[in-house]
């Protein structure tokens, strides 16, 4: 016997919405998406080369991993702890910024979070209610506007391009100004550009931000992988009055090689701190108490590890911008920090390959990875389109190798 299920009437919790319009809106994390894409082609035996996930290729320094592996041994970590994190971290991140960028906080102005997105999301709960607006230069990190929304606020995108650096002028961000403006998120040296801000523009963006009381959430993650003659400074050091209305996010994740371990940080007034940390008492409690203690070994530790890794670096961002500079069609800046190359790819654009003509390069990175097997990150997950990202914290031989795959396709 066959049976129909009668419509459900209007109103009953089969017609209600079943994902919330506030989640439902959130996009999934492009960087990730890329990343699990191209492990599953490898996993199914192409030979990929994944150029999208932005994490060093160094293992963990070996020091930080035995003090993990003595945390384990230890019954003091099997149990909760202090939500805001572990005195001694707190302690040694506060002494650890206070040494590499001249910021001088106590313990307690100190967050522990599970990792800088955690970090970015409750910065921006703390601080934004409902239509507040956020100016964000572009490019920006893909998780930016998302943790924007989930906090109600409302991003307010400035445009950057190849031609300013990458860089937002004052001017550019007055001009988006509104009575509506509440905070600035600012990101140096950048993901994904590479960009870095000249010490004297922090300070005058930093000053036009206290003059029109907005708010500063200034992620620095990347603050030890510069390049050449760029300098990283921390706008709350160079602009000593903004202290109160500033929020400072960092993490191990970049400087120790460190992304699995999901260690990050807040730092800022105390009112927001004590804020952010009642909310994160009924998130997530306390950040897993191995990985803190391996996180105090690296804050105390030495910056030895991460002067190799910029060593590398270094010579990878050099091949990376001279190998993709002769392809025709691209334009690719020299970046001053982080691990990032971001070409634009425009002049690709509506250019046969292949029998495919790619309008985006949202399109272009798909044929580029079915093609040849690379994985890049489409311009449009940072708010540019028309640009890709390639990240250079992989094996010199898979760089050179990736890359000479896209020449032989584009050009």
């Amino acid at each position: 016997m066959t049976t129909t299920a009668a419509a459900s009437p209007a109103g009953t919790a089969s017609s209600v919405r079943r994902v919330s319009a506030r989640v439902g809106r959130i996009a999934e994390s492009a960087t990730l998406a890329v990343d699990a894409k191209a492990k599953a082609m490898a996993a199914a035996g192409r030979a990929v080369i994944g150029f999208g996930a932005g994490e060093p290729d160094f293992p963990t320094p070996q020091h930080i991993v035995e003090a993990a592996i003595e945390a384990a041994r230890n019954p003091r970590f099997h149990h909760y702890t202090p939500t805001a994190g572990l005195p001694e971290l707190r302690a040694g991140v506060a002494e650890k910024t206070r040494r590499d960028s001249g910021l001088q906080v106590p313990p307690a102005q100190v967050m522990i979070t599970n990792g800088g997105k955690q970090a970015v999301y409750q910065a921006c709960a703390a601080v934004l209610d409902p239509g507040d607006e956020v100016l964000l230069p572009a490019p920006y990190w893909t998780t930016y506007p998302e943790c924007i929304r989930l906090a109600d606020g409302t991003p307010v995108e400035i445009g950057t391009d190849e031609r300013t650096g990458y860089l937002a002028s004052v001017e550019a961000l007055d001009a988006a100004r509104t009575a509506r403006t509440k905070a600035l998120l600012f990101c140096s040296p950048s993901n994904p550009s590479g960009a870095v801000y000249p010490p004297a523009q922090v300070e005058a963006i930093g000053r036009w931000a206290v003059e029109h009381g907005i708010w500063v959430i200034t992620d620095e993650i990347y603050e030890h992988l510069v390049y050449g003659n760029a300098r990283h400074v921390s706008m709350p050091v160079v602009v000593p009055e903004l202290a109160d209305t500033c929020l400072v996010l960092n993490g191990v994740a970049k400087t120790y090689a460190m992304t699995g371990w999901r260690v990050g940080w807040m730092i800022g007034p105390a009112d927001i701190v004590s804020a952010a940390i009642n909310m994160q008492s009924h998130v997530t409690s306390n950040v897993n108490n191995v990985a803190q203690m391996a996180a105090l070994a690296a804050v105390r530790g030495d910056l030895s590890a991460v002067a190799e890794m910029r060593i590398a670096f270094d010579r990878r961002r050099k091949i990376a911008v001279a190998m993709l500079r002769e392809i025709d069609g691209v334009s690719c800046p020299e970046p001053e920090g982080s691990f990032y190359v971001y070409p634009s790819v425009q002049g690709l654009l509506g250019r046969a390959v292949r029998g495919r003509t790619p309008t985006s390069s949202v399109e272009l990175a798909e044929l580029i990875l079915d093609e040849v097997g690379v994985a890049l990150v489409p311009g449009e997950a940072f708010g540019t389109p028309g640009y890709l990202r390639l990240s250079y914290a992989v094996g010199e031989d898979n760089l050179i190798e990736g890359i000479t795959r896209l020449q032989g396709l584009l050009r």
